[in-house]
């Protein structure tokens, strides 16, 4: 839930629903009031297959970085061609139009539930080996708080508790693919380097410039950058690809499998809820979360890396897609 929204940042969103209201008009990212105002759905979405995404010219970098975890190390340089990627995250109202056209329905709909953060607090009396992740029956992308909860609006928070099956079935219903993990990091960082480990997403201000979390984890989250948990899409500025939210708010699912080593996160890793169920299928994810804290995981870098079990739906996971440009469609155009 939003936290101490101030009387000017009110006056700004419903100005600019006003706007929306009167034009049609997909508002400005980048900011509060923008984010709140926006319906979830890119200009253009009915009849442009590349509504709501950027253009990203390939070349030359090295994944990872030295300055994070040993199992950010890169490993050399690599080609990244050229692709489009959508600007946010997917919204629940995308998915929300998916769904609709197709009758897809999720696995968490289907197995019948999906993982969930519990702070501590709620649960330290049962014993549970597993004190921040719940598997809860009849959560799903319309429940994301479980059956008693309400179901949400088809707006414009990035969808979640969805797996590595149902991002994939909504890229290829677009057309798209999911990202590799290497072009998911260069869209994210282009030629620059990452973030190292301790340097935290700020602004020129030293502000919050992703949603994550600050506070003791995972007792308290003091909503620093004006969220305690999901933000909607694009409340923060832009990357200098034009991309909003590459860090933070949600991880990101890539077309990758997990290879190598990864740092376990002990009671933090939702996958060991699947891996009680029988073997699992980890596939990588990128870029960090709301739960993503500096006296944590402090993963909210665009080196950072991280598995997620691809049968199970989580809270805290969600997806952008791509669409890969053949080389030969460049040079027709030159």
């Amino acid at each position: 839930m939003r936290r101490g929204l101030i009387a000017a940042g009110c006056l700004g969103v419903l100005a600019l629903a006003g706007i929306v209201a009167r034009t049609g008009a997909t508002p400005p990212l980048g900011n509060v009031a923008g984010c709140e105002a926006y319906a979830g759905l890119p200009a253009g979405s009915d009849d442009d297959p590349l509504a709501g995404m950027v253009r990203i010219s390939g070349g030359r970098f090295t994944p990872g970085t030295e300055g994070g975890y040993p199992d950010e190390r890169p490993f050399g340089a690599v080609e990244v061609g050229d692709f489009w990627i959508d600007r946010t995250e997917v919204t629940r109202a995308q998915f929300a139009a998916f769904v609709e056209s197709t009758g897809y329905i999720t696995e968490a709909e289907r197995s019948g539930g999906a993982a969930m953060f519990r702070a501590p607090l709620e649960t330290a009396g049962d014993g549970s080996a597993l004190p921040w992740w719940r598997y809860v029956e009849g959560a799903n992308w319309r429940h994301p708080e479980g059956p008693e909860g309400p179901e949400v609006k088809l707006d414009q928070y990035p969808v979640t508790l969805v797996t590595l099956a149902d991002a994939q079935a909504y890229a290829q219903w677009r057309g798209n693919q999911l990202p590799g993990e290497a072009e998911w990091e260069y869209a994210a960082r282009g030629a620059d380097a990452s973030q190292r480990l301790g340097e935290e997403p700020l602004d020129s201000h030293g502000r919050p410039a992703a949603n994550y979390w600050q506070g003791v984890f995972p007792v308290q989250d003091a909503a620093e950058d004006g969220f305690a948990g999901l933000a909607p899409v694009g409340c923060f500025a832009a990357n200098a690809q034009g991309l909003f939210d590459m860090i933070g708010n949600v991880w990101e699912w890539t077309a990758d499998a997990q290879w190598g080593p990864l740092i376990s996160h002990a009671n933090g890793d939702p996958g060991q809820l699947r891996a009680a169920l029988g073997p699992s299928r980890p596939r990588i994810i990128k870029g960090g979360s709301y739960l993503c804290a500096t006296s944590y995981c402090a993963r909210y870098r665009a080196a950072a890396r991280e598995r997620q079990e691809a049968d199970l739906a989580t809270s805290h996971v969600g997806f952008r897609t791509i669409r890969r440009i053949a080389p030969e469609s460049t040079l027709a155009t030159e």
